[in-house]
Formats: C-alpha cells, sequence, structure tokens
C-alpha cells in the first residue's frame, strides 16, 4: 500500500533535484523491526520523491535490523536476531527493485547469537555480521552467481566485547569493529584475507562513550567515530600499510549538540554529516583534506545543523550525492528525504511508516 509523503518544502524539490542526479531510478530499502518488514521505495531521480513498490512493506525474519546490499545491485542480505531466529536473510533485487526471498535462511552459528550489524565487502565477496550476544563476527563467503552465503573456515572471530559499529575499509582489507568499554570506548582493528580476520595490534581508544557510529573518507585516509555519550566525533589517521590508528590533532571534536549517533560522509569525502539522536539534527562539517578535521559548514543556518523528526538514527545517501535520506525513531518514526547543495540539507519529505527504521540502504 502506498504511503504518501507529507511535503516539507515542495518549492525545494525542484533546485535538489538538478543536483548531481541522474535520469534512472533509484531503490532505497528500510528494515523496521518492530514490523519484522523492509519497506522499499522507488525515488525519482529529478525529486527524490519515494514512492513504496507493489509487495511493500516486505515480511522477512523477526526483528531484522541490518541490511546490505551487494555491489552488483543483485542482492539484499538482512540480519535477523530476534526471538533467537539468529540468521540472514537473502533476496534478490529484481529489474523494477521488487525482492523475493531466496530460502532458506542462513543461520550465522554455531556460537553465535544476535546478528545485530551487516557490512559487506566492497568486491562483494564476503559478508560481515556483527552478533551483539556472542561477542564475536561470522563472516560469510559470497556465491557470485546465486548470492548464497557459506561461512568461512575459523567463523566466528571473537572480538571481546559487545560490538556497536562495523566499518572496512573502501579496499576491504580491514575491519574496524567498535564496542563500549569501561571508561572509554574502544576499536578493534582486524586485518582482512579472503574474509578471515586476524587481530591487528591491541585495540584502540576512541577518546570518548559509547562508539555507535563508523566512517571511513573515500580514500580510506581517516576514520570518524560518534561517541554517543560524550557528544564528540573522534578523528584517527589510517596507516596506510597495516590500518593502524593514530588520533588527529584536535581530535576529539565537541559535537556541541547531544548524542551523535550515526555518521556517514558524501561519495566525494568533502562533507559528515551527523545524526544527533538528543538534539533531533543532523550537523553538516566540511572536511579539511589537510588534516581530516570535520569544520562547522559556514554556509548552513542554524548553527550548522538541520532539523530533523525526533531521533535521527540512520543516515543514507543517494549514490548520486543529491539526496540524503534520514531515519527517525521517535514519535515521528519514519524516512525523511532531504536535498543536498554543496552540503546543506534542503527538507523535502516525510514518509511517516509507524515504525522506527533502523538501516537504509539506497540501490542505484
Amino acid at each position: 500500500m502506498l504511503r504518501k509523503a507529507l511535503m516539507l518544502g515542495v518549492a525545494l524539490a525542484g533546485i535538489a533535484g538538478g543536483i548531481g542526479c541522474s535520469t534512472s531510478s533509484h531503490y532505497v530499502y528500510a528494515a523496521l523491526p518492530a514490523a519484522n518488514q523492509i519497506a522499499a521505495y522507488r525515488e525519482d531521480p529529478y525529486s527524490g520523491t519515494l514512492t513504496e513498490l507493489s509487495g511493500s512493506p516486505y515480511t522477512v525474519g523477526d526483528g531484522t535490523r541490518s541490511l546490505a546490499l551487494h555491489p552488483s545491485g543483485k542482492y539484499l542480505y538482512a540480519s535477523n536476531p530476534g526471538q533467537g531466529e539468529d540468521d540472514i536473510s537473502q533476496f534478490v533485487v529484481q529489474s523494477n527493485g521488487t525482492l523475493i526471498e531466496n530460502f532458506p535462511r542462513t543461520p550465522i552459528g554455531p556460537l553465535a547469537s544476535l546478528p545485530q550489524l551487516l557490512a559487506m565487502d566492497p568486491a562483494g565477496g564476503f559478508l560481515y555480521v556483527a552478533n551483539a550476544a556472542s561477542n564475536n563476527i561470522s563472516v560469510f563467503a559470497i556465491d557470485s552467481s546465486t548470492g548464497r552465503l557459506t561461512q568461512v573456515n575459523g567463523s566466528p572471530f571473537s572480538v571481546g566485547l559487545s560490538p556497536l559499529a562495523l566499518q572496512l575499509t573502501p579496499a576491504g582489507d580491514i575491519l574496524y569493529v567498535s564496542a563500549a568499554s569501561d571508561p572509554l570506548g574502544l576499536i578493534v582493528t582486524y586485518s582482512v584475507n579472503a574474509g578471515v580476520l586476524t587481530l591487528a595490534g591491541p585495540p584502540t581508544s576512541t577518546a570518548g562513550i559509547n562508539p555507535n557510529g563508523l566512517a571511513i573518507d573515500p580514500k580510506g585516509g581517516y576514520l570518524y567515530v560518534a561517541n554517543t555519550g560524550s557528544n564528540s566525533i573522534a578523528i584517527f589517521a589510517i596507516a596506510p600499510a597495516g590500518g593502524g590508528l593514530t588520533q588527529v590533532v584536535n581530535s576529539p571534536l565537541d559535537d556541541i549538540y547531544s548524542n551523535p549517533f550515526a555518521l556517514t560522509l558524501d561519495a566525494a569525502g568533502q562533507y559528515l554529516y551527523v545524526a544527533n539522536q538528543g538534539s533531533n539534527n543532523v550537523a553538516v562539517y566540511s572536511i579539511d583534506p589537510t588534516t581530516g578535521l570535520p569544520v562547522s559548514l559556514t554556509t548552513s543556518t542554524s548553527t550548522f545543523a538541520f532539523t530533523t523528526e525526533s531521533n535521527p538514527s540512520v543516515l543514507a545517501e543517494d549514490p548520486n550525492g543529491g539526496y540524503l535520506f534520514v531515519g527517525n525513531q521517535g514519535s515521528g518514526a519514519g524516512i525523511q528525504a532531504f536535498g543536498v547543495n554543496s552540503g546543506n540539507l534542503n527538507p523535502l519529505f516525510t514518509y511517516k511508516q509507524g515504525n522506527s527504521p533502523l538501516s537504509i540502504v539506497v540501490l542505484k
């Protein structure tokens, strides 16, 4: 059933639609854990408008929490942690964006439970699964012709702490896993060889509490960490060999807003977007290309932040950089669409879902 969009700034749609867009449709998918569903939309390339696809929302496993798209665009994966299900759903993406689940679902076990997060290898060879209850990472090889998953030897790999976020380098050779610890959060670094994870030294302090968000710039030079409990953003230089982390000068950065939870960079690595749950906004920073430090975007309004519905928790950018989609968990649960213009966010539409989206992915 199609859901009606609430227009927040229709006049701005034409402005945003001409920025960085193509003439082909994109598709937006959102995980709705409370409903055990995936919502699917066609994104209009000229306006950013979302139209729910026929058959959406799709039923998936219990408590579906995280989504990952294969770079080929053929497959969509969803983690199902609820009610002890502990498995991964695989969907085949049709040419019109609709989904067909490919049964049976893949168990994450043995010795693994509560699959909260997914990360996809940039080449599409492996899927990484963060298991919150068993404090480890399951890794699956992906069959290129069918998309089916096979657990690699040695999986699951121990973290020792409950993972909060996963992030692979653009080359796919290093995996970073953030976790809460006492008194400060930690980042565990693994080298990756054919999906096999090997610890690459001792954990690195995030210089903050509850590091729920991770992002890496497109060139793989810097790692950004959202420290939710201390309202800060930590910035680390990534060593070209081995992926070692060194905190840059003037890090961590005071976010000035409350509870930064998720962050993402645009495709060019020029802008950093930070979803602040406690302040109900998305802060925008430009990135200093020499130091990697975020700098408040001076051309924006409201002290470099843009108002959202309550509890923004998920960020996903359109592949062409023309639109940013924000998932909210509060009373306005749903998806907001913003037009992007040199980092500035123009509010376009709000799509009420009635359930909180905890993961959003966009297929070109």
